[in-house]
């Protein structure tokens, strides 16, 4: 299913993760899937994306300056049960974020499953940019969450 992705950075200092689900959950918004990353990689990859396609993004001076500023921030990507409400909240709070399209895909929780999705990309010629997911038990369905580069292509697989 297509659902909306919050990116935001937060300062890489202890309690700021605690601040952002608190506010969240004082609305009654819960997170459904997320996952944080040091923002210099990030930025890092940025770079690396410059030299390998020649072109620029930016100066060279301007990607050093990025990646010394953004090991202060975390790059958080995550699915919440109210999109509309939360990127309200984050608004009125000044919170620096984006929003993407993604493909969320519940996934028995058993050998090859992840395989046979990523297969049917692969198959549609889809490029994944990254992916994301977890499991609680054994028992329980795997929530997988797939950033490809051609949304409308990509929902097709699933009847969307």
């Amino acid at each position: 299913m297509v659902r909306t992705e919050i990116s935001l950075f937060l300062k890489n200092i202890p309690g700021e993760l605690g601040k952002l689900s608190s506010l969240l959950s004082e609305q009654g918004i819960n997170i459904d899937a997320i996952t944080i990353q040091d923002a210099s990689k990030y930025v890092q990859t940025l770079f690396q994306a410059r030299g390998k396609s020649l072109k620029r993004i930016a100066s060279s001076a301007s990607y050093n300056s990025m990646r010394k500023d953004s090991a202060e921030f975390a790059l958080i990507r995550m699915l919440v049960d109210d999109t509309d409400k939360a990127l309200a909240l984050l608004a009125e709070n000044e919170y620096l974020f984006d929003t993407v399209d993604v493909i969320a895909v519940k996934l028995e929780n058993r050998p090859g499953e992840l395989a046979n999705i990523t297969t049917k990309f692969g198959e549609e010629g889809i490029n994944i940019n990254y992916v994301y997911g977890s499991v609680s038990s054994p028992d329980e369905q795997c929530l997988f969450v797939f950033c490809p580069e051609d949304i409308r292509l990509a929902s097709k697989i699933f009847g969307e």
